[in-house]
């Protein structure tokens, strides 16, 4: 499967809206005894990122008051955190939950993997900009204070943007890639990781999936089947995130969302994160890959792990469609 796909929302920009008329409607959801959660939901999961950070502007504009401020006084729990989530822009977000993954005692890699591994150069960019100037600490130094060994490089690497831009391809290239894959791992006694995250972080996704290619026609092995001999640990699950949102993104995503929701417990961030993070973009892609590799859809298995307000924010954010 290529990463060459069609990317489907299922959050799109609504027709007409009136930031005034919704920034007044979500007041009123606030104000006096008790509060509207459906009318916040039916506000807020139905506007796109854009349109809602028009209706956070207006709603101080006109009204004088913090929306977000206000909706925390009201809301609570992890209800609140999927509406808080939809009132930042997406690179605030994710930074807000890369600094969470780091900061207090512990470091959560699964968390770091699956925001980073699958961001282009642009994205990037955008992320550690955002991130320096809401903590006024660069986000390779704090990413080198909570990782080390070869883990630790291939993240900066991610970070610092050196990925070859997209559509960077070269055939050529891609046999001496896979090549040096072979004798770095199944080519030899041991294995030589710098050779893994060097081409696994500089390459294009283009590229990338070229020498995948290359790489069975060489060793008659995909590049998964050699990487979970050869490598351990959070390195691995790193590279295998990329080699996975190369081949296709949304299998990605769907495999970390039935791990959120899998099992005693439900892992919330996460199935906050990609829920949300993933709504304009590739949320419907994500569906239908959970339905096929699943027998479920994403809709019935949310469902059945969440509950009340909470519940019904994500099943809006998913759509029914």
């Amino acid at each position: 499967m290529s990463w060459y796909y069609t990317p489907k929302p299922t959050v799109v920009p609504a027709e007409d809206i009136d930031a005034s008329a919704d920034a007044n409607a979500l007041r009123a959801a606030m104000k006096g005894f008790g509060t509207d959660e459906q009318a916040i939901i039916d506000i807020l999961c139905t506007r796109s990122n854009a349109q809602r950070m028009q209706i956070l502007e207006t709603y101080t504009s006109e009204l004088g008051r913090d929306l977000i401020e206000d909706l925390k006084s009201e809301l609570g729990g992890k209800f609140e955190s999927v509406i808080v989530a939809l009132l930042m822009p997406s690179e605030k977000f994710l930074c807000k939950q890369l600094h969470k993954a780091m900061d207090g005692l512990g470091t959560d890699e699964s968390a770091l993997i699956e925001i980073l591994a699958p961001q282009t150069n642009e994205e990037i960019k955008k992320i550690v900009d955002c991130y320096e100037q809401m903590y006024d600490r660069p986000l390779a130094e704090h990413l080198c204070s909570e990782t080390d060994g070869s883990f630790r490089r291939l993240l900066t690497m991610i970070i610092v943007g050196s990925r070859d831009p997209q559509g960077t391809v070269d055939q050529e290239l891609a046999v001496e890639q896979a090549n040096q894959l072979y004798n770095a791992g199944e080519g030899k006694f041991g294995t030589d990781e710098e050779v893994f995250y060097k081409i696994l972080a500089h390459a294009s996704f283009d590229q990338l999936e070229i020498v995948f290619d290359e790489y069975k026609k060489l060793s008659g092995r995909t590049i998964e089947q050699a990487m979970k001999d050869e490598l351990s640990g959070e390195l691995y699950q790193a590279l295998s995130a990329i080699v996975e949102c190369v081949q296709m993104a949304p299998h990605f995503f769907a495999k970390r969302l039935h791990k959120a929701m899998d099992g005693a417990g439900t892992n919330d961030a996460s199935l906050i994160r990609i829920i949300v993070s993933r709504s304009e973009l590739d949320l419907q892609n994500i569906k239908d890959e959970y339905e096929q590799m699943y027998n479920k859809t994403l809709l019935s298995a949310v469902r059945n792990e969440c509950s009340g307000d909470y519940k019904r924010a994500l099943c809006a954010i998913i759509g029914d469609a």
